[in-house]
């Protein structure tokens, strides 16, 4: 049994999301139990440097990296103290800056250094480096969590920043990034004063364009087979010049994007009970779409602290997988060279 805080920080920079989880071992079988969790927007002044961090100086980038370290320990240390709560160890993603799994470059900014030195708490983090180093995608890494804690159904799919689908093909474990998600969407709203859409309301009232939807689902990206995931640049460099290039209004841009989306989904899920979490799971209209798209699938959304909080979970989840010495990071999803033992520890005290 082992007790771990896992913290994720998503690249669509809805906040920080902290998860107190119980973990079991018995009889080859792992089990889980959230003991806490809690969500918190980000300070303006740390939000806008994680947008902006691809463009800072050497220099400015390597001290934002020990500043975020230090701020993540501070509001674990915080979080720790309002519960009382009694971790064995912390498990932090970091924030997603660069991820070029081509050139096998990674990078997840927040010092495991800084966190345990604030909390107090031995932090496990760095998850990604060793899979890309193997010649990995390093992601998605969710879906080793997938196999162990939510065998109960056909499919697991999260959606956050980016889409990202798991399940079993045989005895092999298959899962890849299907496409952008809240990235895009939450980076129109946030044009317009909001951090993201609620219910999917202003995306139901706009009309899809045909055209754009087109270009949108003739990427290259989506003609690729085999392991690969999604990374902030592609987005940025494609995926959003070319919904500005049509000119549509705010509402016709999220209309088309969620049509975008769901229709992607649609085709890597057919029919079976589907595991929906991340907060696209709270976007009725996005999920009505996929329904459209793929009657034949039964998606079922958790309690809301499952929903919530399941990449944090996810990530304590390889934090247990580590000091267990087992491996956190499958081969078959990523296409490493194997299957590896990713993270670095950072001691707290002696």
């Amino acid at each position: 049994m082992v007790r771990i805080i896992g913290i994720m920080s998503g690249t669509s920079l809805d906040g920080l999301d902290l998860c107190f989880t119980q973990f079991d071992y018995r009889d080859g079988k792992w089990s889980y139990d959230i003991l806490q969790a809690e969500a918190e927007d980000y300070p303006l002044e740390i939000k806008n440097k994680l947008a902006t961090a691809q463009k800072m100086t050497a220099l400015e980038y390597a001290h934002f990296n020990s500043d975020y370290g230090l701020y993540l320990g501070r509001r674990v240390k915080c979080f720790i103290d309002k519960y009382n709560l009694k971790p064995d160890y912390i498990a932090s993603h970091g924030h997603t800056i660069f991820h070029q799994p081509a050139i096998r470059f990674t990078a997840q900014i927040g010092s495991g250094a800084g966190i345990a030195a604030e909390s107090g708490v031995d932090t496990i983090c760095d998850f990604r480096t060793t899979d890309v180093a193997l010649y990995g995608q390093g992601a998605p890494l969710v879906p080793v969590g997938d196999r162990n804690l939510f065998a109960a159904f056909d499919y697991c799919l999260n959606m956050g920043g980016f889409s990202n689908i798991s399940y079993n093909s045989g005895d092999t474990r298959v899962a890849y990034d299907i496409s952008p998600v809240n990235y895009v969407l939450n980076h129109y709203t946030r044009k317009v004063g909001l951090d993201y859409d609620k219910d999917g309301e202003i995306a139901r009232s706009g009309k899809c364009n045909s055209e754009l939807l087109e270009r949108l689902n003739n990427l290259d990206f989506y003609t690729k087979s085999g392991p690969k995931s999604l990374g902030r640049e592609w987005v940025e460099d494609v995926v959003i010049p070319l919904i500005d290039s049509a000119g549509l209004s705010l509402e016709d841009r999220l209309t088309t994007f969620c049509e975008h989306v769901a229709i992607q989904i649609g085709g890597h899920i057919k029919s079976g009970k589907v595991l929906l979490t991340g907060g696209g799971a709270f976007n009725k209209y996005l999920v009505e779409r996929m329904s459209a798209n793929a009657p034949q699938c039964e998606y079922f959304v958790p309690d809301s602290m499952t929903v919530n909080f399941k990449e944090a979970l996810i990530f304590a989840f390889l934090g247990a997988l580590y000091i267990s010495d087992m491996p956190n990071c499958l081969k078959s999803v990523t296409g490493a060279k194997y299957d590896n033992i990713g993270g670095a520890l950072y001691k707290a005290g002696i």
